[in-house]
């Protein structure tokens, strides 16, 4: 079976791309040697052999790719079938081949429908190089991800996909980069950051398992990135509560004997010339009383004591709260609503907090500017299914991306005098009201942040 295979292919695929006499003379030649095999076989090796020829095509050419091999194996089976039964009339045997074409072609379509919905439906671009490293096939997801037809790759090397045309020079330094720590260095596994933020990870099946052939899958692990950075953020916030609830006990009570005693000291300090050191020292202190308090906050915020408001008369109180705050800073803060009616059972002084937090943050970004055009901060709120959306929008400095990956960490501070804590005590606010925030930002375009909360059934 195997030498019949090796010679059934070469010739179909000959007379498929030439379509001429002579290559269909081989079939009939090829039907009279096919001795001590039965139809069905015959036909399965015909299916493996269309299965090879169609996968890098499209489904319109595949058809009629299958159409025109039906030529070849008709002149294959009359050369077969005519050999095997002598005593038969002519009409018997064109009867039995067209029964035997008719299942033929209808287990093609099925298959070529099969094989092409797997495929389509893949969310991994799947590529198969051979022995020789020549591409041999890619699916239309793997093509979709290098931007380039299919037709293009097939019998190309990585040197020549990496001089392709159309490719571009992102794309051929992932490449460079996945050949390296897959295929030199040997690695199952490897995973990247594409430029757009996407998290890709790829896996190399090599030649020993695949005959000389190895396999490369491609697949978009964004989302459990995501489900991984909440975990590992509950982990920090876990950890940022223990360590809170020590500096607390052990720090602040001291500090508030400190500046006890420092406001006694104040008249002799005033008597030597020295009032500037009282307070600066009780301004300091304070300055550490205030972490502390945050600290207190981002360790364990209060349950919330809850409350059916609507979430728009609330956002109008912290417009107001802001407004001569942002007059001073040439800003404009404007309140957006499509609809008054959006209830939700809240801690009122808790959410008010999240939502001052994230309208100051916009001012400092927006100041960061130095005039370079005005403030305009845009708070929108909005139904989103069974949720509310609350939309802070500024036009201020904007973020890269790796600072906003570390936005919500404790600790992390892009500013001056910042504690780095508010956003994560923001983050477990929203949480702990079932909600959730995101962040979108672009350096010098400006900063979006959306708060979800449940709305009241």
């Amino acid at each position: 079976m195997q030498a019949i295979r090796k010679r059934y292919f070469p010739a179909l695929a000959e007379y498929i791309r030439n379509g001429n006499e002579a290559s269909l003379y081989q079939a009939t030649e090829l039907g009279k040697l096919l001795n001590g095999i039965n139809p069905e076989e015959i036909i399965a090796i015909h299916e493996e052999c269309m299965q090879k020829i169609v996968a890098n095509v499209e489904s319109d050419e595949a058809v009629k790719l299958y159409n025109r091999s039906f030529i070849f194996l008709i002149e294959l089976m009359v050369a077969y079938r005519f050999r095997l039964l002598p005593d038969k009339s002519t009409e018997q045997k064109f009867t039995e081949m067209r029964e035997m074409l008719f299942h033929s072609n209808r287990s093609f379509e099925m298959v070529k429908n099969k094989y092409e919905n797997v495929l389509q439906h893949m969310d991994s671009g799947i590529a198969l190089f051979d022995s020789d490293g020549i591409l041999s096939f890619i699916n239309l997801q793997m093509a979709k991800l290098l931007d380039i037809p299919r037709k293009t790759l097939i019998g190309c090397n990585i040197r020549e996909i990496l001089l392709h045309r159309r490719i571009n020079l992102t794309t051929k330094r992932i490449i460079l980069r996945v050949y390296k720590e897959t295929i030199l260095r040997r690695n199952l596994y490897y995973e990247l950051q594409h430029p757009d933020g996407n998290h890709l990870l790829v896996t190399v099946t090599y030649g020993d398992q695949l005959d000389g052939d190895f396999l490369i899958s491609v697949k978009d692990v964004s989302e459990y990135k995501q489900i991984e950075q909440t975990a590992f953020q509950n982990d920090k916030l876990a950890m940022l509560g223990k360590i809170a609830a020590a500096i607390a006990h052990e720090i602040r009570n001291p500090l508030t004997s400190i500046r006890g005693f420092i406001q006694l000291l104040r008249p002799h300090l005033l008597q030597l010339g020295k009032e500037e050191y009282a307070k600066i020292i009780l301004t300091e202190i304070d300055r550490a009383n205030d972490i502390i308090y945050e600290f207190l906050n981002s360790s364990k915020p209060s349950a919330p004591m809850k409350q059916s408001i609507s979430i728009v008369s609330l956002l109008r109180e912290v417009v107001m709260l802001t407004e001569s705050e942002s007059l001073m800073r040439n800003c404009q803060v404007q309140l957006e609503s499509y609809e008054d009616e959006l209830m939700v059972s809240i801690d009122v002084k808790q959410v008010k907090q999240v939502i001052l937090n994230l309208v100051k943050n916009s001012l400092d970004a927006i100041e960061e500017l130095n005039g370079e055009r005005t403030g305009l901060i845009s708070v929108i709120a909005r139904r989103d299914e069974q949720y509310v959306e609350v939309t802070i929008r500024d036009n201020g400095r904007g973020m890269d991306k790796t600072t906003m990956s570390r936005l919500f960490d404790p600790f992390f501070t892009t500013k001056e005098a910042g504690t780095g804590l508010g956003l994560s005590v923001s983050y477990r606010i929203i949480r702990n009201h079932g909600g959730s925030i995101r962040v979108d930002s672009q350096v010098d375009q400006g900063t979006e942040f959306n708060v979800y909360l449940p709305l009241v059934e």
